[in-house]
């Protein structure tokens, strides 16, 4: 007498809940890869609506303390370090770079006095240089 048994279990899986995580993550990894901020100094940036796509390795940053102060900032460190210095860390930072760049973050209040100075050490050691801003 053979008896038949009306239940199987199916071998199959269904991946519809594995997609969903997957998704889930994707999305997750995209968000917080937009709040990674390069440059760390809170500065408020002149406005423009040219922008450039050219990527530079060393950012710059120049901040206004008031009463004709302003403090150097390399890759935005937070320590500052003294106008006489900003040349040969740059030169230290970019000396392997077969097209060096680097970018200048600066305060709307800093006059451009400080900024020409800046590249002027770009033009005496053919770097290119980059005036960051802020979309209009």
């Amino acid at each position: 007498m053979a008896l038949r048994r009306t239940l199987k279990a199916d071998p199959n899986m269904s991946m519809s809940s594995m997609t969903d995580i997957v998704f889930l993550l994707l999305i997750f990894f995209l968000v917080t890869s937009t709040l990674v901020n390069p440059n760390a100094l809170k500065l408020l940036l002149p406005k423009s609506s040219g922008q450039v796509s050219a990527k530079a390795t060393v950012s710059v940053s120049v901040k206004d303390c008031g009463n004709d102060v302003y403090t150097y900032h390399i890759n935005g460190d937070r320590q500052p370090i003294p106008f006489e210095k900003v040349e040969e860390a740059l030169v230290e930072k970019l000396q392997s770079e077969s097209e060096p760049t680097f970018s200048i973050y600066s305060d709307q209040s800093v006059p451009v006095g400080q900024i020409v100075s800046l590249m002027n050490i770009a033009k005496k050691n053919h770097y290119k240089v980059i005036l960051a801003t802020s979309p209009e």
